[in-house]
């Protein structure tokens, strides 16, 4: 199961409590020698390549950081708290349940970012008259949203072919079938060129009109658009479900535009597939007369043209 957005609740370690403590030494006088406590631990968020969704924070939704221990007599302090890391996928972006603010945005492997801090801790009566209480960690309710990172996107309508390309190009494997929305959750592959030329590449599923407001769960894949760099605009050349080649090429880049403007600026490779069809040759006639761009016509069941598609991508990127 995919899933790229969830609510979790994290909550850093109390600070440990000063000790208070007398010390009475024969012949001298009495005196103070509790110890400080320690830091309570801190929420450390860490960005972790092996993690793929954000399945495991439907199940656990509490994270919580050990409190700091308590100072002792003798002076001795109480030792701080780990912090607790929580691992998440390539690509998420921390946000605050509640407001609109966002914490950060993790994109590569390793990086880290102390979310909230644990309390500071209370002080030994050895420093002061009276021994102090730890201060409470911070605590939040966050929302985690994941955002593919990959170098190319396939974008089109359900049943233009995306999957069929993805599995011929990669090794990814993606549900081949003749009917829409056999895709229901991104795909991401590598496609290699040669020992040196290679680049993700991301299936997003299915976009139809309307799709920005979330019809048929649109605004979640076109978030995953975001993170490419190029666009693979496939479109059904054969139009095997009726429809107009032409129109789906303008109501796709309508939905891009109405998301996010700055979509219809990122680079398109415009491939029309399923050109081993009869009809399709005659249709390309048509959509060329309509949308004056290169056009690399390809077919995945044969793979006709498809070397072509991938060179003028990777020039692309």
């Amino acid at each position: 199961m995919f899933i790229d957005r969830a609510d979790i609740f994290v909550q850093a370690g109390d600070g440990g409590d000063g000790c208070n403590s007398f010390c009475k030494i024969k012949g001298l006088k009495k005196r103070q020698d509790g110890g400080d406590g320690g830091k309570g631990g801190d929420i450390v968020l860490l960005a972790d390549k092996n993690v793929q969704t954000l399945l495991d924070f439907h199940f656990r939704k509490h994270f919580r950081a050990d409190k700091g221990s308590n100072g002792g007599s003798n002076h001795k302090t109480g030792a701080n708290a780990a912090g607790c890391i929580v691992r998440l996928p390539l690509g998420t972006i921390v946000k605050d349940k509640y407001e609109d603010i966002t914490y950060c945005d993790l994109k590569e492997d390793g990086q880290s970012v102390i979310l909230i801090r644990g309390g500071l801790a209370g002080h030994g009566n050895s420093k002061f008259r009276q021994s102090t209480q730890g201060d409470p960690g911070e605590e939040k309710e966050i929302t985690l949203e994941l955002k593919l990172i990959a170098d190319v996107g396939i974008i089109g309508y359900p049943n233009a072919g995306k999957s069929s390309l993805i599995s011929r190009v990669s090794r990814a494997k993606s549900k081949v079938a003749s009917y829409p929305f056999t895709t229901k959750t991104p795909i991401l592959g590598v496609v290699k060129l040669s020992d040196e030329r290679s680049f993700i590449i991301c299936d997003i599923p299915g976009l139809i009109e309307g799709a920005h407001s979330g019809r048929g769960l649109g605004d979640d894949f076109l978030r995953h658009v975001e993170r490419t760099r190029v666009l693979i605009h496939m479109i059904d050349m054969a139009s095997v479900d009726g429809r107009n080649p032409a129109e789906d090429f303008r109501s796709i880049n309508s939905e891009l535009k109405l998301y996010n403007p700055e979509l219809v600026k990122r680079p398109q490779v415009i491939a029309v597939n399923k050109m081993d069809i009869p009809e399709a040759s005659e249709h390309l006639k048509e959509f060329k007369k309509k949308v004056k761009k290169i056009i690399y016509p390809i077919s995945c069941a044969t793979g006709e043209g498809i070397k072509e598609l991938l060179e003028a991508v990777y020039k692309k990127l």
